[in-house]
């Protein structure tokens, strides 16, 4: 008697399991909140360092994700997506051992600096092995075609962690001082560890690997169309104090909270449309909302407008990355998975680490408001070159 085919899971079973592999993502984001709103004022006020070099401390950490992304790649194509996320793990245990020992050298200032850089890059380089590594086991345990869902629970724990890390970690400090950051890092990653240990991964996939180039290049034309969208990301959460302050208003925090709000509920609500009309379709729509958004925080004559822009602007911006990640990730083959979500992933860092330096040069010559008319329209450029591989996807 043949065996009956199993019959096909149901998409909360599906969901069940992409939620348990990026549990591992929300634990390294939560790592990488907790000391986010703390470090600074750690780095200029006990340490004695400029507002520059505190702000450099923060940056390198990004810095670190954006270089390590190949190998992030390579390493999850190659080894496995289960041991990526493991040397990920151990990365953080490691950046929380370091982060301890700087504040216990706090005395020694400039020894102390360059040992939390050195946790910072750590905390960097394993952020990129878990966001490949993660997103690249679910689309190997549930199947390709749930790769907009993959991406996108992917984006809720991390956004989900930072949000709760960022206050979390301003509380332990209030409480327990700064020492407790370090261990709290390396608790974490070392119960992740420990969970992690029995879970069954997916196998590698043999075949052609494309060098990590060959895959950039394939990737380039749909994560450029996510550089222009996701600007207007950066300059919202750079800018949006100084903009408010510029207009004599209070209250910016508000804004970043009905950002992140509708950004989730953007994710949870209607990431499935991007499997049932497509990602170039869906991009498209998401790209329209983000731009009407950005508009209305130009031209926005109060604060109630302003967070009217700002939800839109969340909404909208957070399907653009699974949406295009779907038709990008189409260009590669199976076997050189883990090089293009880590190739795609460069351009939504390149999007965060420019949006600081131009839209600050616009402010300083244009004025804030026109941050986000720059933001727009750069949108909208994405949204054309969307258009352009729509048209070429199906010609």
């Amino acid at each position: 008697m043949s065996a009956q085919p199993l019959p096909p899971q149901s998409s909360l079973a599906i969901t069940l399991q992409i939620v348990s592999i990026v549990f591992y993502t929300f634990i390294a984001f939560l790592c990488i909140g907790l000391p986010i709103a703390v470090l600074p004022g750690y780095v200029h006020e006990q340490l004695g360092f400029s507002a520059v070099i505190a702000g450099l401390v923060i940056g390198s950490q990004y810095l670190a994700t954006l270089l390590s992304r190949p190998m992030a790649g390579r390493m999850s194509d190659t080894l496995g997506t289960k041991r990526a996320i493991i040397y990920g793990l151990w990365g953080i245990v490691l950046s929380g051992a370091l982060t301890l020992l700087s504040t216990l050298l706090q005395s020694f200032p400039l020894t102390s600096l360059l040992i939390l850089i050195a946790g910072r890059l750590l905390l960097g380089i394993a952020q990129g092995l878990i966001g490949v590594g993660t997103i690249s086991w679910c689309m190997g345990q549930v199947g390709v075609e749930h790769t907009a869902k993959s991406i996108g629970w992917n984006g809720i724990a991390s956004y989900g962690a930072i949000a709760i890390g960022a206050p979390l970690g301003v509380v332990m400090v209030a409480e327990y001082g700064f020492v407790s950051l370090g261990l709290a890092l390396s608790a974490l990653a070392a119960g992740a560890l420990w969970l992690i240990r029995n879970k069954p991964s997916v196998p590698v996939i043999r075949g052609e690997r494309l060098s990590f180039w060959a895959v950039f290049g394939k990737i380039a034309p749909y994560g450029t169309s996510l550089t222009l969208a996701s600007i207007g990301y950066g300059t919202l959460t750079t800018f949006i104090t100084l903009y408010y302050l510029n207009r004599g208003w209070t209250g910016a925090a508000y804004c970043l909270t009905v950002f992140g709000v509708c950004f989730i509920l953007s994710r949870l609500l209607f990431i499935s449309a991007i499997a049932r009309f497509g990602g170039f379709a869906s991009a498209i729509v998401c790209m329209s909302v983000e731009t009407v958004g950005l508009v209305m925080l130009w031209l926005a004559p109060s604060t109630a407008y302003a967070l009217i822009g700002a939800g839109l602007a969340g909404f909208g911006l957070s399907l653009v990355y699974p949406a295009l990640g779907v038709e990008a990730i189409k260009q590669v083959p199976s076997s050189s998975r883990g090089s293009g979500l880590g190739a795609y992933a460069v351009f939504f860092d390149l999007a965060l680490a420019i949006a600081g330096p131009v839209m600050g040069a616009v402010a300083l010559n244009l004025g804030y408001s026109w941050i986000f008319f720059s933001a727009a329209l750069l949108s909208v450029t994405g949204l054309g070159l969307t258009l352009v591989l729509k048209r070429r996807a199906t010609s």
